[in-house]
C-alpha cells in the first residue's frame, strides 16, 4: 500500500511541475521526458521487491537530494544535473544491459539523455550568471558519493537480479525526489537569473 501511495504521489508531482519552473528554456519535452523516464523505471520491474527483502540496503540518500531548501539555485540545478547524469551512467553499463529489457533500457537512456541535456543548458546559463563553481562542489560530491555506494553495492552483490531490483527501486525513489527539487526551485522565484 505504501509503495502504491508513493507511486501515485510521484505521478502527481510529475504532472504538476511547471514547464518554466527552472527559469531556463525547459520545454514541454523535458517534462514529458521526466514522466516517461519515471514510467520506464516502473516498467523495468522484473522481480517483486518482496522477493528481494534480504538484499535491501539503506543507501543514505543525501539531504541535498531530499530537501533543497538550504541550497542556492545553482546548487539545486547542479544536484539535479549530477543525479540524472549518475542515473544515466549507472544504467548505461554492461551489467545493466544484461539485467534489463533492452527496449525499456533504451527508453530510459533516451529520456535521461534529454533531461541531462536540458539541465546542462540551465547549468551553463546559471554558471554564466553566478560565477560560484566552488559553491556547487559540496552538494555534487554528496550525490557522487551516494551513487558510488550504489555501484559498490551492485559489485558486492555480483550484479544479481535482486541487487538490480533494489537499485531500480532506489533510483525510482531518488528520481521522484528530483521532481520535488525541481518544484521547490520553481517556487523559490521561478527565474534563475534573479537573486
Amino acid at each position: 500500500m505504501a509503495l502504491l501511495l508513493s507511486l501515485l504521489t510521484a505521478l502527481v508531482v510529475f504532472t504538476y511541475i511547471p514547464v518554466q519552473s527552472l527559469g531556463c528554456d525547459l520545454f514541454l519535452n523535458h517534462i514529458l521526458a521526466s514522466r516517461k523516464t519515471f514510467v520506464a523505471l516502473g516498467q523495468m520491474r522484473r522481480l517483486s521487491p518482496f522477493f528481494c527483502l534480504k538484499d535491501r540496503k539503506d543507501f543514505r540518500i543525501p539531504q541535498e537530494m531530499v530537501d533543497g531548501s538550504q541550497l542556492q539555485k545553482i546548487q539545486t540545478i547542479s544536484v539535479l544535473h549530477e543525479m540524472l547524469q549518475q542515473i544515466f551512467n549507472l544504467f548505461h553499463t554492461e551489467g545493466a544491459s544484461a539485467a534489463w529489457n533492452t527496449t525499456l533500457l533504451d527508453q530510459l537512456h533516451s529520456g535521461l539523455y534529454r533531461q541531462v541535456d536540458d539541465l546542462e543548458t540551465c547549468l551553463i546559463q546559471a554558471m554564466g550568471e553566478d560565477e560560484s563553481a566552488l559553491a556547487i562542489q559540496g552538494p555534487v560530491l554528496a550525490v557522487k558519493r551516494y551513487f558510488w555506494g550504489i555501484r559498490l553495492y551492485l559489485k558486492e552483490k555480483e550484479y544479481s537480479d535482486c541487487a538490480w531490483e533494489v537499485v531500480r527501486v532506489e533510483i525510482r525513489r531518488s528520481f521522484s525526489l528530483s521532481a520535488n527539487l525541481q518544484q521547490r526551485l520553481g517556487r523559490k522565484d521561478g527565474d534563475l537569473g534573479s537573486s
